[in-house]
């Protein structure tokens, strides 16, 4: 019986850490075109490490990863990583401020650009929504690159929230069995 119960508390805990994360799709249901507000839409959610951004978008558009400076100045020639393919999956690895713009020409500039900062999970929520504006004297984190961004997992919550209900049902039938 200490064998199961051992067995049953490390896969809660190998799975737990990852069912609180959260999968933003940009834009919601409009995704990531040139009419959204991303500033407004960034300012009602908070970023955590271990959450991902779904970029979905249309032929036209793309999504570069960029400094703060050519966030603010538009530039995407400089992208630390560039996406295309319609859909496209960011994870958000560390915390602090990342930065995101749409390559094509006169798309940032209109507004079809987006700042983040993303929190550890240790970190308490500001209550004032502090969180939408990034600090300005740091630079951004370093996403994993890819070419192929398809590659990069889904949303990692519904896989853990699986595993999790499952080891909830055959837990305790696991362990009154014994």
């Amino acid at each position: 019986m200490p064998m199961v119960v051992v067995f049953l508390v490390s896969i809660l805990a190998m799975a737990s850490p990852s069912v609180f994360a959260v999968q933003h799709i940009v834009g919601d249901s409009s995704g990531w075109t040139n009419f959204g507000d991303y500033t407004t839409w960034a300012d009602s959610k908070t970023f955590n490490v271990g959450d991902t951004l779904l970029f979905n978008y249309g032929g036209s558009h793309g999504v570069d990863i960029v400094s703060k400076s050519d966030y603010d100045n538009c530039v995407t020639s400089n992208s630390i990583s560039s996406y295309s393919g319609g859909t496209t999956t960011i994870n958000l690895t560390q915390p602090g401020p990342m930065y995101f713009a749409c390559p094509s020409f006169g798309h940032c500039s209109s507004g079809m650009k987006l700042a983040i900062n993303v929190v550890s999970k240790s970190t308490t929520t500001p209550t004032s929504g502090d969180n939408s504006s990034p600090p300005s004297s740091t630079t951004p984190s370093t996403p994993s690159t890819t070419s192929n961004p398809t590659h990069l997992a889904g949303p990692p919550s519904n896989a853990n929230m699986v595993v999790v209900g499952i080891s909830l049902i055959l837990g305790p039938l696991f362990v009154f069995m014994c």
